[in-house]
């Protein structure tokens, strides 16, 4: 038998009967770029710098507010999409921006951005909304404190800022997470198509939802006496708002 071994591999007799055979390189198909000549570089492609204090007429003293916590609570209703349709920064909670957080995002863009094929716009107003401050030490009392400085208030949902241009959304992925991470408030990068497939999402849990016990069955029905400790917020957006 020991003989037989070498004579058998010698004539083939223990040969597989069929060899699969795989391609190390054949035809691969690459999609084709983009197509970007419908897109126009405006003259300005920098954010605008903003002002520190809103300017008033000389005859006018700058008036004082109330807190008005509505200004920052909630969705937002009107500026929640993209108009360029390419890429931006979206709040997911509420706050407010100081003129700081403005000159942050301004140099973060400003010193990452290819001014030759990309641009930036602001989708917020200048800070705004008055914010008063008493001295440290003084007593309660005397009535409503100086103006100490000017915040923009943000809903969630709101579209901080928009990059567009001729690039790609990892071209200006980690410019945009640098901002969204240094805001006061919580934030994301986002590009139009990851948009558009969080909107599905939500809406095909909502339509596909097999547990009838959701935070809004619950406070309605007043399930627990939750009704105890629930704010008039929580009725009117059943927890997805704070």
């Amino acid at each position: 038998m020991q003989f037989l071994r070498p004579l058998r591999f010698a004539m083939g007799l223990l040969r597989p009967e069929r060899i699969d055979v795989t391609n190390i390189a054949g035809i691969k198909y690459f999609p084709p770029p983009k197509n970007y000549d419908h897109i126009e570089i405006p003259e300005r492609q920098r954010l605008r710098v903003y002002e520190k204090v809103p300017q008033y007429p000389p005859n006018l003293k700058p008036p004082k507010m109330q807190k008005r916590l509505r200004y920052m609570r909630g969705p937002e209703k009107l500026h929640n999409t993209l108009q360029l349709k390419q890429y931006g920064v979206v709040a997911t909670g509420g706050g407010r921006m100081k003129i700081e957080h403005f000159e942050m995002a301004r140099l973060v863009v400003a010193r990452r951005l290819d001014q030759k094929r990309m641009f930036a716009i602001w989708r917020i107003d200048p800070p705004w909304q008055p914010i008063t401050k008493k001295g440290q030490g003084q007593r309660m009392g005397g009535g409503k404190g100086a103006i100490d400085h000017y915040v923009t208030p943000i809903k969630s949902g709101r579209i901080i800022l928009e990059v567009g241009g001729k690039c790609e959304y990892a071209e200006v992925h980690t410019m945009l997470k640098i901002v969204a991470e240094r805001l006061p408030f919580k934030a994301e990068a986002v590009s139009y198509e990851i948009m558009e497939q969080k909107a599905a999402l939500e809406k095909w849990q909502e339509e596909n939802n097999q547990n009838p016990y959701t935070l809004k069955y619950i406070f309605q029905n007043n399930m627990g006496g939750c009704h105890k400790f629930l704010s008039p917020f929580d009725h009117r957006w059943h927890g997805k708002y704070l």
